[in-house]
């Protein structure tokens, strides 16, 4: 527990700026192909090097890497829309994923989706903090950058768009022992969203996003702990009572608000 704790905040300092910026981009389901298309590469990881984090890691970062520029490649060759190759790519990967997954022996499907804390060793607590450290340093270098590009998408070539998604990828992959691999991009996003309905400013978002994600990570633990659910969907749950509080009361662009303006 007390290594999924420490985990679990050091992705909630990370993540969340990621998923603001993924709502800002209209990316945000982005994260959901990401998450399915990193599961193929982690059975992979697994089949190769056993149930090594670093191992799973490396093919889950390869894996979502692969999905994540073929799509693109796809819808610039073929003339199609990338949300189209996406939802193509991210259903085929999960089904090859979980196919693999279920072909090993020793490998508990359910712990790897939903994730659980007794697999957040001293190995999975370094890749998550070392994600975490790998993430903040690269995102204040390129963070002018990308809000240009966010307002510009032709701006830099889709040099920092690639950036961006590595980025994400390796936060995605870094939470799977804790959150498993369907429930990791859930800290990433619901924070952010609810941060909306808080905030007009970027920044004032991403402190609001971190913050939630922060309390989401000890309540779901505690949740997980005392009501014995898996610690990928406690945690995720407590973001969405979080968002959908945000999304009633919330002082911009709130349910109640919208009410009492239009009334």
């Amino acid at each position: 527990m007390r290594r999924a704790l420490v985990g679990c905040l050091a992705l909630s300092v990370a993540a969340p700026p990621l998923g603001v910026f993924l709502v800002l981009r209209r990316m945000s389901l982005m994260s959901d192909v990401l998450q399915h298309g990193v599961l193929p590469g982690i059975a992979l990881g697994a089949a190769v090097g056993g149930l090594s984090v670093w191992a799973m890691g490396a093919g889950g970062i390869v894996a979502g890497l692969v999905v994540a520029l073929l799509a693109g490649w796809l819808a610039r060759r073929t003339g199609g829309g990338e949300d189209s190759q996406l939802a193509a790519l991210y259903l085929i990967a999960l089904a090859a994923g979980v196919a693999l997954v279920s072909a090993q022996r020793g490998v508990d499907l359910t712990h790897l989706l939903f994730g659980s804390v007794l697999a957040v060793d001293d190995a999975a607590l370094l890749a998550m903090a070392g994600a975490a450290s790998l993430t903040l340093p690269v995102l204040a270098a390129i963070w002018r950058p990308l809000v240009l590009e966010s307002l510009d998408p032709g701006f830099g070539g889709g040099i920092w768009h690639g950036c961006f998604l590595a980025l994400v990828v390796l936060c995605v992959v870094a939470g799977f022992a804790a959150l498993g691999t369907l429930m990791s991009v859930g800290l990433m996003m619901l924070p952010a969203i609810a941060a909306r309905h808080w905030s007009d400013s970027l920044a004032g978002q991403i402190g609001i996003a971190v913050g939630l994600a922060i309390a989401a990570s000890v309540l779901g633990l505690l949740i997980s702990y005392n009501v014995e659910i898996p610690a990928g969907p406690a945690i995720v749950l407590t973001a969405g009572a979080f968002w959908v509080v945000s999304l009633g009361v919330g002082p911009r662009e709130g349910l109640l608000r919208g009410g009492v303006g239009r009334g």
